[in-house]
């Protein structure tokens, strides 16, 4: 479970997150939706480690990130595309990877075909394509084959077949018990996939709940998106 509590950050004088409390559970796919710059980065950099909070606290099975002592075999994260050096290949990148968290060499080929990389496993990331750098990052989360997984925005860069399969493969994970945490922009995108739905604007949480229970009062999801966020330009994509 992942446990995000009363969580604040402010970065100088420029707006950060404020009072963001949200819970993912085992066996769902929780979206955390919002406009660019709402603040689901800055959470998502909370919860991994990667920054401190000024308040409250952002917790995987009760222990902050940084306490996990082989934190791939606990979650798995894509966080801004795949984090991989673009001179080096997809095996390598996972290589080290594995090694770092003793998790067993067969298990890189095992993603890799998983993700749809194998015939592109000994290719420099450099010459990766946008989708395929995304599949390269979902990789490398699930290489511990962890009970958490958290993925930033995973849909970027993939075409229409390549969305398909993430919708199916978060489905897969979410049935076969794993926690599912992922952000998105994209109404169109979480309203197919998403158990539960956390809204975020202006760093503050503006609503929750599953798709029907979001609906309540508007003809559908995305007028009531667009009324929550203030946004000044409707669609899909904002």
């Amino acid at each position: 479970m992942i446990e995000i509590k009363n969580l604040s950050k402010k970065y100088g004088q420029s707006d950060g997150i404020t009072d963001v409390s949200l819970t993912a559970e085992p066996g769902k796919v929780t979206a955390f939706l919002g406009p660019n710059g709402a603040g689901k980065s800055t959470t998502f950099r909370l919860l991994l480690g990667l920054d401190r909070p000024d308040s409250g606290s952002a917790l995987i099975e009760g222990h902050h990130y940084r306490e996990l002592a082989a934190p791939m075999w606990t979650v798995g994260a894509q966080f801004d595309g795949s984090g991989a050096h673009k001179g080096r290949t997809a095996k390598a990148h996972l290589t080290w990877m594995a090694q770092s968290n003793g998790i067993p060499r067969s298990r890189i080929s095992e993603v890799l075909e998983l993700v749809g990389l194998s015939d592109a496993a000994r290719k420099r990331v450099g010459a990766y394509s946008l989708g395929m750098g995304q599949r390269l990052g979902i990789a490398a989360a699930l290489l511990g084959d962890p009970r958490i997984v958290v993925l930033d925005e995973p849909t970027n860069g993939l075409d229409p077949e390549g969305i398909r399969w993430i919708r199916e493969l978060l489905r897969t994970l979410a049935a076969n018990g794993k926690t599912v945490l992922i952000s998105s922009h994209l109404i169109n995108e979480v309203q197919h996939i998403a158990d539960h739905i956390v809204v975020i604007s202006g760093g503050r949480i503006v609503r929750s709940g599953n798709v029907n229970d979001l609906m309540a009062g508007h003809r559908d999801l995305e007028s009531a998106y667009f009324d929550w966020t203030g946004n000044t330009a409707k669609g899909t994509a904002v």
